[in-house]
């Protein structure tokens, strides 16, 4: 019964095919795929043909048509990048006093050069971020210039930074005492801690680490109270500033000034014109207690001898080589003596000397508060007595009435001139005796 549709279908299309070759012959087959083929290109051809008119047509309306103006930003921008690079002004106006700014914008050149620019024109040429930074230092060491403006320095340097400098000389004095150099350093801290009672600086000052690690925290303090807010709270400038002023600026700086080298340069530069003469230096030789000084001092008197022994001369010169040799002759017996006399026992300690047979000398005390060496073993005296604040008291007084005179001198000649004012004097010197007052004599202290 399935096969029967089957064999229908399949007779009826047999029957089919040989009607329509019988009709239209063996080629009609041909000529059906040849009519159907053309018939389809036919058609696209017709298609392109008709959207090439179409397209030219439009072309054409668009060609006597009018496109809308570009913007003029845009123009501008074109026309300011085709323009050089101007030279960029900065404001050096610092403190407002020009002794004082033309250093400091060294240094900020100097610490730009040294340690951003070096490496920030490998990556780009734009001024603007070296701009941003500098301005930003700029603007951080204004407000420290106005804020300094506005602390009364007077009690700090008169009281405390005296107070600081003679406990640390206290300090290092009682750690010298130890007689095994190794343990001096440990000896100098346990003494700030008994001394300091709650601070002891062992951790910054021996760590390298923990040294980098608190100046990067006082750098960040002092951002956070110098910059503006929107500034600070950039993290990324913040960090920046941070690690160029803790390693760049303050770590170089502290390394420097506790160089021994540094300080001995910077002490012979200052007393490069003072005028040290032969008898000062015989009295320090008399009267020094360290054996290692009277050694260098008489190598250096030993090589100085080599030297002279060593020139060929003939005259009137000779003469004076003698006269060194045997002055330098006269300092090698001094310091071997000054040795000999150490290393025995023999030397007499005018400490003791004073003790058992009472004072050397009296020295009245108007004598010791205008000499500057008398006056700081008096401030050792008077702080270890306990009574420090009665000697500042002194001091700070003294120095006012100082300048007080000073300036009642500088008024008289103002009488003369009607253009000068000296109320603004004397209110300043009110203002200045009521803050003596308020420091030291008011009720508050009581």
């Amino acid at each position: 019964l399935l096969t029967t549709p089957f064999l229908s279908i399949w007779g009826w299309g047999g029957l089919g095919v040989v009607l329509f070759l019988v009709t239209f012959g063996p080629f009609a087959i041909f000529y059906l795929a040849f009519y159907i083929f053309c018939f389809i290109g036919g058609g696209f051809a017709v298609t392109l043909l008709y959207g090439k008119i179409n397209s030219e047509k439009l072309l054409e309306k668009c060609e006597h048509s009018y496109l809308p103006p570009t913007q003029i930003g845009i123009q501008k921008t074109l026309e300011e990048m085709k323009l050089e690079n101007k030279p960029i002004k900065i404001d050096r106006r610092l403190t407002g006093s020009s002794i004082i700014d033309e250093p400091l914008q060294q240094v900020i050149q100097f610490a730009l050069r040294d340690y951003i620019q070096y490496w920030y024109y490998t990556l780009s040429e734009d001024e603007s971020f070296l701009l941003e930074i500098r301005q930003m230092l700029q603007t951080a060491l204004i407000h420290f210039s106005t804020r300094s403006k506005e602390v009364d320095w007077q009690p700090y340097f008169t009281t405390r930074l005296v107070d600081d400098f003679a406990t640390h000389l206290r300090v290092f004095r009682k750690a010298q005492d130890q007689d095994i150099t190794e343990e001096m350093v440990d000896s100098f801290f346990e003494a700030e801690v008994e001394m300091e009672r709650k601070i002891c600086r062992d951790v910054v000052c021996t760590s390298h680490k923990d040294e980098e690690g608190f100046l990067r925290d006082l750098c960040e303090l002092l951002l956070y109270l110098l910059l503006p807010p929107g500034e600070f709270h950039n993290k990324s400038m913040r960090y920046f500033l941070r690690e160029v002023l803790a390693y760049g600026v303050l770590l170089p700086l502290i390394n420097q000034l506790s160089d021994p080298d540094y300080i001995n340069q910077f002490v012979i530069w200052m007393i490069r014109d003072s005028s040290c003469n032969y008898e000062a230096f015989m009295n320090i030789l008399k009267l020094t207690d360290k054996p290692a000084e009277l050694e260098a001092v008489r190598d250096k008197v030993l090589e100085e001898l080599q030297y002279l022994r060593s020139l060929d001369t003939a005259g009137d010169d000779i003469n004076v080589i003698k006269n060194q040799i045997n002055s330098l002759l006269f300092v090698k017996k001094v310091c071997e003596t000054r040795i000999q006399r150490l290393q025995s026992g023999k030397e007499v300690d005018t400490l003791k000397l004073a003790a058992n047979f009472g004072k050397l000398c009296v020295i009245p005390l108007d004598h010791i508060l205008v000499h500057n060496i008398a006056l700081q073993f008096f401030m050792d005296f008077m702080q270890a007595a306990g009574a420090q604040a009665e000697l500042f008291f002194w001091l700070t007084v003294e120095g006012y009435r100082v300048t007080a005179q000073q300036q009642l001198m500088v008024m008289e000649g103002w009488q003369k001139d009607e253009n000068k004012q000296p109320g603004t004097t004397k209110g300043l010197l009110r203002a200045a005796a009521l803050g003596v007052y308020e420091q030291y004599l008011s009720d508050k202290l009581f």
